[in-house]
C-alpha cells in the first residue's frame, strides 16, 4: 500500500488531501519525542520518513498535519484489503506487514482468470481502489524478492513487470541496497568491496561471497542473480508479529523505569494474543539510545505458549546487558513472534510452564524447578490406569 496510515487519514480527512500528512508521535512544537509512523507523500518531498523522530519531521514542515496512529482504524482496512487479496489469488497470500503481501497468481493465470501477470497485476490494483479508495503499487515478478523490489519501482500507485526472461537485466543497474537483507552495515561492508550495484554482485564468485560474508554471503548472491525459490507461504489469518513500543519524554538510565514499562507492555501484548487464542515461540527486545543506535535481541522458546512468566524472564534477561546506568535512553519495545493458533495441549513440557508460570526462559527450567507447580521430582513420578 502507498503511504498506508497517512493515505487513510487524507481519505478520511478531504481537507487534508494535497498536504503533507506526518502520522506519528505529538511532535509539540518540535520538543515532541517519539517517531514518524508513515508520512505522506506531500510530507516525503520535505525528506520526512519513517522512523524519523518527530521532532526533525517538525522542523523540515511545521505547517505538516501531525496525526497520532489509529491503528484500530488501520487494522480494519488491512482486513478489507485481505479479503480483496484472497478474491484475487485464492488462499495464496503471504501477509508481510498491516499494508503488504505476497500473492502466488499461478495458478489463477492457468486456470484462465488473468491473461498473465500483468492482467493480475492490474486488476488487483483496481480491485483495492474500488473496495478502500486507497492506491497500491504491485511488482510483479517470478520470485519473492525481485516482486518485492519490483513493487518500490514507481511508487505511488504503480505496477512493474518484470518477465522471467528480464531479471538479470531488471536487476543489474540497481543500487545494492534494493536486496532484502542488505542493510546499512552490509552495504558497507560491500561499497568496501567495490560492490555499489546488484549487478556488481551477481559477478563475484561464490566462494568469494561465502568466504566474506558466510552463510548470508550465498544468499544474497543467489538474490543478485535473481535466484529465488522461496514459496509464497499460504495466509493463516495470522501477522507474523505484535510488537508495542515506548518513547520515553526525557531520556532515562532508570532501571526500574525501564523494566517497568517493558513489563507493562509484555503484559498487555501476552493479555491481548490469549484474548485471541493465539500463541507465540520468540520474545524480541527492541531498545534505542539517546544517540539513535538501536539494538535488538530475540529468544526462541521451546514450546508455543501465551503465559507471560517466560516472557517477562526473558525480557528481564535481555535487559541485563544494557542497563548498566551509563547509558540513557529514548525508547523500548517488546515484540512477539512466531504466532499461530492455540489448538490444546502439545506436550507434559508445556502443560507444567503454564501451570507455574514459569520465571525464566523454558531451556532453563526442568518442569520440577518451575515455581508453584505441583509436579513430582525425579524419582517420584506415579503412574496408573487413569493417566
Amino acid at each position: 500500500m502507498d503511504a498506508f496510515f497517512a493515505a487513510v487519514e487524507q481519505r478520511d480527512h478531504p481537507e487534508w488531501r494535497g498536504r503533507p500528512v506526518v502520522v506519528g508521535a505529538d511532535p509539540k512544537g518540535g520538543e515532541g519525542r517519539g517517531v514518524v509512523s508513515t508520512a505522506s507523500y506531500e510530507a516525503r518531498r520535505f525528506g520526512i520518513g519513517s522512523a524519523m523522530p518527530i521532532s526533525h519531521a517538525y522542523r523540515a514542515c511545521p505547517d505538516a498535519v501531525f496525526v497520532r496512529p489509529d491503528i484500530e482504524r488501520y487494522r480494519v482496512e488491512a482486513g478489507r484489503l485481505r479479503r480483496v487479496f484472497r478474491e484475487s489469488a485464492g488462499d495464496a497470500v503471504e501477509p508481510v506487514s498491516i499494508d503488504e503481501a505476497y500473492l502466488e497468481v499461478t495458478s489463477a493465470v492457468r486456470e484462465g482468470r488473468y491473461r498473465d501477470g500483468a492482467e493480475a497485476g492490474r486488476e488487483l490494483k483496481r480491485r483495492v481502489f474500488e473496495e478502500t479508495a486507497l492506491t497500491c503499487s504491485v511488482g510483479v515478478a517470478p520470485s519473492k524478492s525481485v516482486a518485492k523490489i519490483a513493487s518500490d519501482m514507481q511508487k505511488p500507485d504503480g505496477l512493474t513487470v518484470v518477465p522471467p526472461d528480464d531479471v538479470r537485466t531488471f536487476l543489474e543497474p540497481l543500487p545494492v541496497r534494493r536486496l532484502q537483507g542488505v542493510g546499512p552495515k552490509t552495504a558497507a561492508a560491500l561499497t568496501e568491496e567495490s560492490i555499489e550495484t546488484i549487478g556488481d554482485l551477481a559477478r563475484r564468485p561464490s566462494s568469494w561471497m561465502t568466504e566474506r560474508f558466510g552463510k548470508n554471503g550465498a544468499w544474497l548472491l543467489g538474490l543478485a542473480r535473481g535466484e529465488d525459490d522461496r514459496p509464497v507461504e499460504p495466509d493463516q489469518g495470522l501477522p507474523k508479529s505484535r510488537s508495542e513500543e515506548h518513547t520515553f519524554e526525557r531520556d532515562t538510565a532508570d532501571a526500574s523505569a525501564i523494566n517497568r514499562v517493558v513489563r507493562t507492555m509484555a503484559r498487555e501484548l501476552v493479555d491481548e494474543m490469549r484474548a485471541e487464542g493465539i500463541l507465540f515461540r520468540v520474545v524480541g527486545l527492541k531498545i534505542r539510545t539517546e544517540a539513535f543506535e538501536t539494538f535488538t535481541r530475540a529468544t526462541t522458546l521451546r514450546a508455543p505458549t501465551h503465559r507471560s512468566g517466560p516472557v517477562l524472564a526473558i525480557l528481564r534477561e535481555q535487559l541485563e546487558e544494557f542497563l548498566d546506568g551509563r547509558r540513557r535512553y529514548r525508547l523500548v519495545g517488546v515484540r512477539l513472534a512466531g504466532l499461530e493458533r492455540d489448538i490444546g495441549q502439545r506436550t507434559l513440557e508445556e502443560y507444567v510452564v503454564d501451570a507455574g508460570e514459569a520465571t525464566g526462559p523454558l531451556s532453563r527450567f526442568p518442569p520440577w524447578s518451575v515455581p508453584g507447580a505441583t509436579v513430582p521430582r525425579p524419582g517420584q513420578w506415579r503412574f496408573g490406569r487413569d493417566v
